[in-house]
């Protein structure tokens, strides 16, 4: 039975405060923005006019940002250079009351920026990114694991956001699913494929439709497909539950109680971008306040259908999401 949206504006409620731990890669996007009026004579691409730029918090950063806008508590663990841009970075999370504790520096790490030249009509016309993403190791591993246990003992939820830049490598993965279960609590993972091994024992595993069909080796066009590949996907994968997103199809979920297709609440897509983040966030919160993953995915649902009508990631508050409820 599907909940009520006063049930869901319930679970909302009940998730202000609750503490999530975001475990993974932060970044930073960071946006030149302009007209374009002209191709440039010295080679077949627009010349942009410069206008202003943006800063936005990315990766498990956004994540984290999303679980704040959203009423409740996040801390991170990840990892970040010593340059200008995590500077950056650790004064936006900061901003936004998000506990950096568990923030490790590497000073021979470059911090992960995307820069994406965009014009005034979000038309994006390159992108440079400048990180490192190698895996960490050694003492650089150590502290990130140390920090991944100490902040789990006090915590609602883990969230393991892997972006493939670095911070979650095997032991990293094992040591926040393990703690999640030691101290009784969900263990969610947004993941990347060529890791799928690193998430068994995970509570929850979200991956979109093409990462879905990667590690399944089988298309998804139809709700029965979609069936299938959620169960082959739970097998793969060895977690307990699956939430595969699928744009403009909507969510399809293997949880607990059953298997449940949630169709697309997106009333205009803008973009993509950063929604599998306002996802996981949303998912995060509802388990934190004692909801029912089906539940918890019905209230993500609601808040991806504000995510894509944006352009860029996105965090969306509580009182935005209480209001398409």
């Amino acid at each position: 039975m599907c909940a009520a949206p006063s049930d869901l504006q319930r679970l909302l409620d009940r998730a202000r405060g609750r503490s999530v731990l975001v475990i993974g890669d932060l970044m930073l996007d960071h946006f030149l923005i302009g007209r374009v009026d002209r191709i440039s004579p010295e080679a077949p691409v627009p010349v942009v006019q410069f206008d202003h730029e943006e800063y936005r918090l990315g990766g498990a950063a956004n994540v984290a940002h999303n679980v704040a806008a959203l009423g409740g508590h996040a801390d991170v663990v990840g990892v970040a250079g010593s340059d200008d841009s995590a500077a950056r970075l650790l004064a936006d999370l900061a901003r936004m009351a998000i506990g950096t504790t568990g923030v490790v520096t590497d000073a021979e790490r470059s911090t992960t920026r995307k820069l994406r030249v965009v014009t005034t009509r979000n038309q994006q016309v390159a992108r440079i990114d400048y990180e490192s993403d190698r895996e960490i190791g050694g003492t650089l591993q150590d502290a990130v694991l140390r920090k991944v246990r100490e902040l789990a003992a006090r915590t609602d939820v883990v969230l393991i956001s892997d972006y493939q830049k670095g911070t979650i490598t095997a032991a990293v993965a094992a040591a926040a699913i393990e703690a999640a279960r030691a101290r009784g609590v969900p263990s969610l993972v947004d993941p990347k494929v060529p890791h799928i091994d690193r998430y068994a024992g995970a509570t929850l595993v979200t991956p979109n439709h093409h990462e879905a069909e990667a590690v399944t080796l089988m298309r998804i066009r139809s709700e029965e497909e979609a069936r299938e590949a959620a169960q082959r996907f739970r097998d793969r994968a060895r977690c307990e539950n699956v939430l595969i997103t699928r744009g403009e199809h909507g969510m399809w979920l293997l949880g607990p109680d059953g298997e449940f297709d949630l169709p697309a609440e997106a009333l205009e897509v803008s973009d993509v971008t950063g929604a599998g983040d306002t996802v996981i966030a949303a998912i995060a919160l509802g388990l934190a306040a004692g909801g029912s993953l089906a539940d918890a995915a019905r209230l993500a649902n609601r808040a991806a259908g504000l995510a894509v009508s944006r352009f860029g990631p996105a965090a969306i508050t509580a009182d935005e999401l209480r209001a398409v409820l």
